[in-house]
């Protein structure tokens, strides 16, 4: 008969007889041991937020893992129900507060779809670019963070120091740091401010400037590389079993972006140029998911500096549709997916012709991603565990709505 122990964080596996090796794979193997239920978080600092892991250990090996989410839930999709879609906004752009811009994206392009609405292609470009700036935002604070989580301090103040260049030009823009609220249904709050494209051009220069030094930083230390290479291996299998997207499924070999394989807004005219480009790796390890994000910021910032030198050479003009005082939707439903910066985002979207959503889906790209974790973390130790949790690029906010 098998007994478990529940033991909060720091409690340790001490008494264990000297030739017995974690995992149980030396000489003392065939000792009984007694399984442990370990709790890593919901509050930890191996977590990144209010996740919470209930690990079955063995020794140091994990046997079992089960994520448990719903501490940040604060129903969301009910929201948007009682709110117009003017109102909406407000509410879609927080759940992943790192991609607030694209969290909006989402959302005022199903409202247009629904309505037939044609944006100004002006205010296409300057959603194409802003997009992105917030895709390089959201990048840089992975390629900060994930090396601070494995004992390397220094990369996160480098990796802000190029965040707080882009932040100041976004803050300029729209007046937010995080939540932008630029986004409106038929284009963007308003036009740019005097002199803007220039000083988002030395901004993007600055950061393609001086990325190396995170990347040298980082790419070639022993350390990181021995906590990484062929850590938490992804397979493409489990990549379509759990429907993982984005970096951590291009970083499996699954060669899959929707800004090329369903364009929108200006991508396509971008994948016609040869600017766009989908980066892919095989290996599916931390280290691969780690070298997937650093080398989508390149991608990203050359397209930042193409959508201005469109706009630089794009005769003024109006960035929004006027639309009536009170909003009402066309009955009927569509759905509609952005490639966020963490993966797909979707917005299934139904209305009944009212001035709110009679229901609004959010497919958050987060919890896909995170839903892996039972399949990938069995095997592993719990150092090794960290490395993995961390190189998921998830925000827990986005994982529970």
């Amino acid at each position: 008969m098998s007994t478990e122990r529940v033991v909060g964080i720091g409690a340790g596996a001490a008494g264990f007889d000297p030739l017995y090796e974690r995992g149980g794979t030396g000489s003392g193997s065939e000792l009984a041991t007694t399984d442990m239920v370990l709790n890593i978080g919901p509050q930890h600092p191996a977590t990144h937020g209010v996740l919470r892991l209930r690990l079955t250990l063995d020794g140091e090996r994990i046997v079992g893992c089960e994520p448990i989410v719903g501490y940040m839930h604060r129903g969301a999709e009910k929201l948007f129900e009682v709110r117009d879609y003017r109102q909406i906004i407000v509410l879609a752009n927080r759940h992943d507060w790192l991609s607030a811009f694209s969290n909006e994206l989402g959302v005022v392009l199903a409202v247009e779809r629904m309505m037939g609405l044609e944006v100004p292609v002006r205010a296409v470009w300057l959603r194409t670019l802003l997009a992105e700036l917030n895709r390089v935002l959201n990048h840089l604070m992975f390629l900060g963070s994930y090396p601070l989580e494995l004992g390397a301090i220094t990369p996160v103040f480098y990796a802000f120091r190029e965040r707080e260049t882009l932040q100041a030009v976004m803050e300029e823009l729209s007046g937010g740091r995080m939540h932008y609220m630029f986004n409106r249904v038929g284009g963007l709050k308003e036009d740019l401010p005097y002199g803007w494209l220039g000083r988002a051009a030395a901004a993007s220069a600055a950061v393609r400037k001086r990325l190396p030094d995170v990347e040298d930083l980082v790419m070639g230390n022993e350390i990181f590389r021995a906590r990484t290479v062929g850590v938490g291996r992804l397979t493409p299998e489990l990549v379509a079993q759990h429907g993982v997207s984005g970096p951590i499924a291009r970083a499996s070999g699954v060669d899959a972006d929707l800004r090329r394989d369903e364009p929108y807004l200006a991508y396509d005219e971008l994948q016609r140029d040869g600017v766009l480009r989908v980066i892919t790796r095989t290996d599916g390890d931390c280290f691969s998911r780690f070298w997937v994000l650093l080398e989508q910021v390149k991608v990203s910032l050359d397209l930042i500096d193409a959508c201005l030198d469109k706009l630089s050479s794009m005769p003024a003009g109006p960035v929004n549709v006027r639309l009536p005082k009170i909003l009402k939707v066309p009955e009927g439903h569509t759905y509609a997916w952005t490639e966020n910066p963490l993966g797909i985002n979707g917005y299934y979207l139904v209305s009944r012709g009212d001035k709110t959503p009679w229901r609004l889906k959010l497919r958050s790209a987060s919890f896909n991603n995170i839903s892996a974790l039972p399949a990938l973390l069995p095997g592993t130790v719990i150092p090794d565990m960290i490395a993995i949790l961390g190189s998921m690029f998830f925000v827990v906010g986005d994982i529970d709505k």
